[in-house]
């Protein structure tokens, strides 16, 4: 029996040895297989038995496991670190774009275009009779105007751009999210509660990592071996079963707002990082605020113009004129104010409670006369309580207008109001507190209400006369309230100057687009020493692992001569019989 035994104990040794040096083999073998983690052979001795004089004698070895080095709170921060890098370089990127974009360095930009046109308004103040400044201003005009919508289409461009993207990285993460699970069911039904498939697992992780490429996951194995993957709460793979994902858009504030969500509930996921973090951080935060505070200056600029230049004299005079401003049939007889007033609604800049004065003057005799109209906008009614019904509305206007002598305002089938002086007369606006004529677009000088459609009035492309420096022939009010428009604070871009207004987002840009490419490269830079630590335990070193091959070859090989041995004995003790 101890023969028996010695030989069962060289056996195990044999077997042990074998299952060892392929183990180191196969590590050896993936040294450089991306994903792969080394494994190791656990030896355990053999439970011993008692001899009848007590004594423990051992019964060889057994290989009890073999196991993955693998460290799950190590490979969790990997995955952190991996989707805020994503994020960061797709921030850089972007935010770059945007830089590109809205840079002035050159002086060819927004601010550049902004300060020619307050230097021509500046020159026709200084010769208000000058109708090649004025043509000078028309033109300088158009340019910014051009330049405002071309930036505004590439800065939506880019925006569709991103939409795009997500699409795109939404689409490979569903297969990743089919593939997980399906390596879930697979590794389930091979393992079955045993040791642990490590080729299948090895391929789980690192699909779960690719996954964390565009969006920040975190990860829950099960006891039977498959893992659930969850975006922040919500899980989009659960054992065997991917959620899918889908990308939705809503309206917030008026902008349409990309999301991803859920197939099945449409349940929307919270992505803070990753490429997709990164891409709807950068669409609904810097790239659709450039577009809003490209708006928001295009509009103060249209507003602010326009309620100067609306209140001057053209210089040739007015004798007929139709407002810019459409009103909806409906929209006709309700105040301006009343939120239900859709025309008015909406805009980016609203009459006021106030007054306007309409001139009329005789050109034979140069006789004038100036009539207020009131423009009552309280939001109260006559008997003091909060409402619309006594407001002004746009009909109610065009009557009062309509009163006034040797002017007639009526209003076209389009909602617009046509203006027509007596023969031998003429018309002009002048101290309008109220803001209703930049509003309606009477005697204006741009058209449109923010940087998607803002123009010059064809008018006076047409005919640059038409153009007003001053309330009466020979001054310049409006042409020097204009051209110090570059300096003067305005309550339509927030109680600061209309440049100061693009500098500051500009800068904005500059200096994120300088944080974004920091923490891009801070964010690398913890990846590498997170993914060396990673290497350190769970890699593959070759030295390492010839130093065990050489280990195992030995008990090898002094397993089989200790078998050759008791092979021996055992002859002897049988020639003996």
């Amino acid at each position: 029996m101890s023969l028996t035994s010695s030989l069962l104990i060289g056996r195990s040794a044999l077997a042990a040895s074998q299952i060892a040096i392929r183990v180191t083999g196969d590590n050896i073998a993936n040294a450089a297989t991306p994903g792969y983690h080394r494994r190791v052979a656990t030896l355990d001795p053999v439970r011993g038995q008692v001899t009848p004089n007590g004594l423990y004698l051992g019964n060889g070895v057994q290989v009890s496991s073999i196991n993955r080095r693998v460290e799950a709170a190590l490979s969790a921060r990997i995955r952190t670190s991996v989707s805020q890098e994503e994020a960061s370089l797709v921030n850089q990127d972007l935010l770059s774009q945007i830089e590109s974009l809205t840079s002035d360095l050159d002086g060819t930009g927004v601010s550049g275009q902004l300060e020619q046109l307050f230097d021509s308004f500046s020159e026709l103040a200084n010769n208000p009779a000058s109708t090649a400044t004025r043509s000078l201003i028309v033109e300088s005009a158009k340019t910014v105007a051009q330049y405002m919508q071309r930036l505004r289409l590439d800065l939506v461009d880019a925006r569709n751009q991103i939409d795009v993207q997500v699409g795109a990285n939404v689409e490979r993460a569903n297969e990743l999210l089919g593939e997980i699970a399906s390596l879930n069911e697979s590794i389930v039904t091979s393992e079955q509660g045993q040791t642990e498939n490590a080729a299948l697992r090895d391929q789980r992780d690192s699909l779960v990592g690719e996954l964390a490429v565009y969006m920040d996951v975190s990860v829950t194995e099960q006891e039977n071996g498959a893992v659930d993957v969850y975006v922040g709460s919500t899980p989009i793979v659960t054992g065997t079963i991917p959620r899918g994902l889908k990308t939705l858009t809503a309206d917030v504030n008026g902008e349409p707002t990309l999301f991803v969500a859920t197939v099945d509930r449409e349940t929307k996921l919270n992505i803070t990082s990753g490429r997709l973090g990164g891409l709807l951080d950068q669409r609904s935060g810097n790239l659709d605020e450039t577009i809003t505070k490209l708006d928001d200056l295009a509009s103060g600029l249209i507003f602010e113009v326009n309620r100067l230049h609306s209140q001057g004299r053209p210089f040739k005079g007015l004798d007929s004129t139709l407002s810019e401003r459409r009103a909806a049939g409906p929209d006709q007889t309700l105040a301006f104010n009343d939120p239900a007033n859709m025309t008015f609604a909406d805009l980016p800049f609203a009459a006021s409670n106030g007054s306007f004065e309409v001139i009329v003057r005789n050109t034979a005799t140069g006789g004038e006369q100036r009539v207020r109209i009131d423009v009552d906008l309280d939001g109260i009614d006559n008997t003091g309580a909060a409402g619309f019904a006594d407001d002004t509305t746009l009909t109610s206007l065009v009557s009062d207008l309509n009163a006034v002598a040797d002017l007639s305002a009526t209003l076209t089938p389009s909602g617009q109001i046509q203006f027509d002086a007596s023969a031998g007369f003429e018309f002009s606006f002048a101290n309008d507190t109220s803001g209703a004529l930049a509003t309606l677009g009477i005697n204006t000088f741009f058209t449109g209400v923010d940087a998607q459609d803002i123009g010059v009035r064809q008018e006076l492309s047409d005919d640059p006369l038409l153009l007003a420096a001053g309330e009466t022939e020979g001054s310049n009010e409006a042409a020097l309230a204009i051209s110090q428009l570059r300096d003067t604070p305005v309550d339509s871009t927030g109680g600061i100057s209309l440049t100061e207004h693009w500098r500051q987002t500009t800068e904005r840009v500059a200096v994120q687009t300088a944080a974004a490419g920091t923490r891009a490269a801070a964010a690398s830079d913890v990846r590498l020493s997170l993914e060396s630590q990673e290497a350190s335990i769970s890699g593959v070193s070759v030295d390492e692992e010839s130093i065990n091959l050489i280990t195992f070859q030995r008990q090898y090989q002094s397993a089989a001569k200790f078998i050759n041995v008791i092979d021996e004995m055992t002859s002897i003790l049988l020639s003996l019989i």
